[in-house]
């Protein structure tokens, strides 16, 4: 297999620089295997962030292909992977200092994937393995949250919300998110026992006194968000380190992370996933072909959730 068609950018910038050309194709290298891509899902920020374009000691790797969330069949086994077969079903996240999904194949490391939910389909199996991975480690490994408690989720319309919503109420947390009025509906019947819109002339609706607060958005909602919780309450940012003053102010815990590899929640995403417990929602769907537009889609209103590359029907 000498080349495939992908979506890649030669120069570091926005969607502007993307372009569906033939590219070289990779192949599996020790404890790797190459994985026919079906669906690739976008993260509209990633062509803003470091990793994206260099190597983890900062050397530049352009040309680069972007998507780091995907969903594929194995074509082929590197030296010492067997724990997968080719032609298993497989989704994983990829790490962003490496080529992305947003191509006929990619090669990742075996051992951190995990099997596609048999009943969901590659499309909305793409959305888990960064937004739906996001929300339960915010959830589980951060802000321990415990069933019963009352949880805030700041944007509960977006990727990384609804997914919060569902698995926040599939742990026994009692939900409140906020979002646009328009998505009110979608949130609640997802799991929140209440929404609160921003529409609103002011955050002064929301009650104070929440155990969590999961923060997808930042900027002024963000700010405001320490005064919500009880003291010993945890927030936890996905966008930027929170303000230290703020939460010693508060008597709060607050913290940032960043996605890290989990197959292991990964696979109990997944499980949900196939049970029908845990629902994708897909914002829009693109061709490869038409990659470029589906990130300049980043700066248009759509509807919520995420929007997928179809590379294979």
């Amino acid at each position: 297999m000498g080349t495939m068609m992908a979506l890649r950018a030669r120069t570091r910038g926005g969607p502007e620089q993307l372009v569906y050309e033939q590219a070289p194709a990779p192949s599996a290298g020790p404890g790797e295997v190459l994985v026919a891509v079906h669906a690739a899902a976008i993260t509209f920020a990633e062509l803003t962030w470091d990793l994206s374009w260099t190597t983890r000691d900062g050397v530049d790797r352009t040309p680069v292909i972007p998507s780091h969330e995907m969903s594929g069949t194995v074509a082929a086994l590197g030296e010492g992977v067997t724990s997968l077969a080719a032609g298993d079903e497989v989704i994983g996240l990829i790490d962003f200092d490496r080529d992305g999904a947003a191509a006929e194949y990619v090669a990742v490391p075996a051992g951190t994937l995990a099997a596609k939910p048999g009943p969901v389909s590659h499309r909305d199996a793409a959305a888990l393995p960064l937004a739906a991975l996001t929300a339960w480690q915010a959830l589980v490994e951060h802000a321990a949250l415990e069933s019963g408690e009352r949880v805030l989720i700041l944007g509960g319309a977006g990727g990384v919300g609804l997914f919060a919503v569902q698995l926040a109420a599939i742990l026994g947390g009692q939900v409140t998110a906020t979002g646009r009025a328009a998505d009110a509906r979608l949130v609640v019947d997802l799991g929140a026992a209440d929404f609160v819109s921003f529409d609103a002339p002011d955050a002064a609706e929301l009650p104070a006194g929440f155990d969590v607060v999961i923060d997808t958005v930042g900027g002024a909602a963000l700010a405001g968000s320490y005064a919500l919780l009880r003291e010993g309450g945890r927030l936890v940012t996905l966008g930027a380190p929170p303000d230290a003053g703020l939460a010693a102010e508060h008597k709060v815990h607050a913290m940032f992370f960043v996605v890290a590899q989990d197959p292991d929640g990964l696979a109990q995403l997944a499980t949900m996933s196939g049970a029908g417990k845990l629902r994708s929602v897909i914002s829009q769907t693109f061709p490869l072909a038409d990659g470029r537009r589906a990130y300049e889609s980043g700066g248009h209103p759509r509807p919520p959730g995420k929007t997928v590359l179809l590379v294979r029907e």
